[in-house]
């Protein structure tokens, strides 16, 4: 008996398809574009990869965490106390402790109502793009700025509206440019300090005329402040949530910087608003209900966070202060000897800085992915193109390294610049 033929099935018939918002979005996402300069590593080179890219210096034992959050984890693992669900919230231990040390900054006192905790910096980014999100809503968002944001606001079909952070100006925020971009439809604005991707930290009456400025156009001030305290020049750190009574605040932030623990994934959103706007607005009802339908961060982490806050001792965090001023310090000055290659701003905080690449300098060198892709083929040394940051042929450098490893990569860098320099 012969085989009937049938039909092959053809894609145009599958009742489902590829979700192109998701696509969208994660075009605009920074691993992504960090993973296409990854690969185009030759694996089989005779060199060390040395990663200049992420913000994750954990890969460097200088960066290792202190001890007393490794033995917090393993005692709440061990008590059996953090195998169950946790709340929507989270663990009213770990809300507290959070809205304590935030409260150490700021004039008036957190509530543990305030916080509500986040699998990392980048779930709270989500969530409070999502609990803005509205028809006709738009957002304003530093340029260069971190691509999470873009990526959530494509994600929720809010739309996107840039401004410019001024590189003459340390960085600061372009306001004049805030006032024209913002509507009546406008909802928030983005502020990043300390500065993921520039390194720059914001003066007090800067964030002063931040905050009055978004009072007037009546928007919410979005502070992420994932790099709280990493600051080693001039100007300290400041958060927004000191001129929550000029404007409301979402705070945003994470153990994963100034801990040197990005895989365990412990942030927060805070309401850094003692006038109480954003219960009345309903934008905490929004955060609370997009939590109940999103994933938890893992109650473990939440049971050792209170240990981790309160039992750190300032040396951990000094010599971490310690090796990243003089890790910048070395990495402005490498870049100096670099001929194509500008940094407008030393960098005061963070572990970044932006620097421009002069492309007349340079031959068969297109842009700045092309410039990124080759140097990691040719050298092994992988740091960010600008066009992630929108802004194209520019570079972000993460200087977090060993000091070893970081004179090697500049050194990479320059030789690779040489060699595709005109003559």
């Amino acid at each position: 008996m012969e085989k009937e033929n049938c039909a092959k099935p053809s894609p145009e018939r599958w009742h489902f398809g590829h979700n192109k918002a998701a696509a969208v979005a994660g075009s605009r996402s920074l691993r992504g574009a960090i993973n296409k300069v990854i690969t185009c590593v030759e694996e089989t080179g005779p060199r060390p990869v040395i990663p200049l890219a992420n913000g994750d210096p954990s890969v460097f034992p200088s960066f290792r965490t202190t001890p007393i959050a490794e033995e917090a984890i393993v005692e709440a693992v061990r008590s059996a106390q953090y195998n169950n669900y946790a709340p929507t919230n989270g663990l009213l231990s770990a809300r507290r402790v959070v809205a304590e040390y935030l409260s150490k900054d700021l004039p008036y006192k957190l509530s543990p109502d305030d916080v509500f905790l986040t699998a990392g910096c980048s779930q709270a980014i989500d969530i409070t793009v999502s609990a803005l999100a509205r028809p006709c809503a738009n957002i304003l968002l530093p340029r260069p700025g971190f691509p999470m944001y873009e990526a959530r606001c494509t994600y929720n079909n809010v739309e996107m509206r840039h401004f410019d952070l001024i590189p003459e100006q340390g960085w600061e925020l372009d306001l004049e440019q805030v006032e024209k971009l913002a509507d009546e439809n406008t909802v928030a604005i983005v502020v990043c300090n300390p500065n993921n991707p520039c390194g720059s930290v914001f003066k007090y009456q800067h964030m002063e005329e931040i905050a009055k400025t978004a009072r007037k156009l009546g928007l919410m001030v979005i502070s992420d402040e994932v790099y709280d305290h990493l600051t080693f020049g001039s100007n300290p750190f400041i958060p927004m949530g000191v001129f929550g009574d000029v404007v409301p605040v979402l705070t945003l932030g994470a153990i994963s910087k100034r801990w040197v623990v990005p895989g365990w994934r412990l942030g927060w959103i805070a309401a850094t608003d003692p006038k109480g706007i954003l219960i009345k607005t309903k934008v905490v009802d929004s955060i609370i209900s997009i939590l109940d339908i999103t994933t938890d961060p893992a109650t473990i982490i939440q049971g050792a966070v209170p240990q981790i806050i309160e039992k750190t001792e300032d040396d951990f965090f000094n010599n971490i202060i310690h090796i990243l001023r003089d890790a910048a310090e070395l990495c402005y000055n490498k870049i100096k000897d670099i001929k194509c290659i500008t940094c407008p701003h030393k960098p005061e905080g963070s572990m970044f800085v932006m620097v421009k690449l002069n492309l007349q300098y340079l031959v068969d060198i297109s842009d700045d992915v092309d410039f990124c892709s080759k140097l990691a083929k040719e050298e092994s040394v992988i740091v960010c193109p600008g066009s992630a940051l929108e802004m194209k042929n520019w570079l972000r450098i993460m200087f977090a390294a060993e000091q070893t490893s970081l004179i090697v990569g500049l050194e990479r860098l320059k030789l690779f610049c040489e060699r595709h320099g005109k003559n």
